[in-house]
């Protein structure tokens, strides 16, 4: 097992996937944010949900927005629905993933 630079809690299980940040080749650089899980999907991804602010310089006044990511969930990580996580940017993982899950803040 490798540290990653972050200081989030280190899964328990171990996992042979190589996407993993933990125990794979995967690097995390970029934006960390935390989301929500709304989706789960077989194929080791998740659809997580975030709001953000959009500022409106018109009416000098913030709208609240939400958006969507498809994040990896690694098998030694394995978040459910309804979960608060932590997601970091990585490299490109396929053509929509680009974020991994590294904790789960709240179940």
């Amino acid at each position: 097992m490798k540290t990653i630079g972050i200081d989030v809690k280190v899964p328990k299980d171990s996992c042979e996937d190589k996407q993993c940040p933990f125990h794979g080749i995967q690097r995390v650089r970029g934006r960390l944010m935390q989301a929500v899980i709304i989706k789960k999907n077989v194929s080791k991804t998740a659809t997580v949900s975030f709001h953000h602010f959009h500022y409106i310089s018109k009416y000098e006044r913030y709208e609240k927005k939400q958006s969507k990511l498809r994040v990896h969930n690694p098998p030694c990580i394995d978040a459910d629905v309804g979960n608060i996580v932590m997601i970091g940017e990585t490299k490109p993982i396929s053509k929509t993933k680009h974020f991994v899950i590294l904790e789960v803040i709240k179940k």
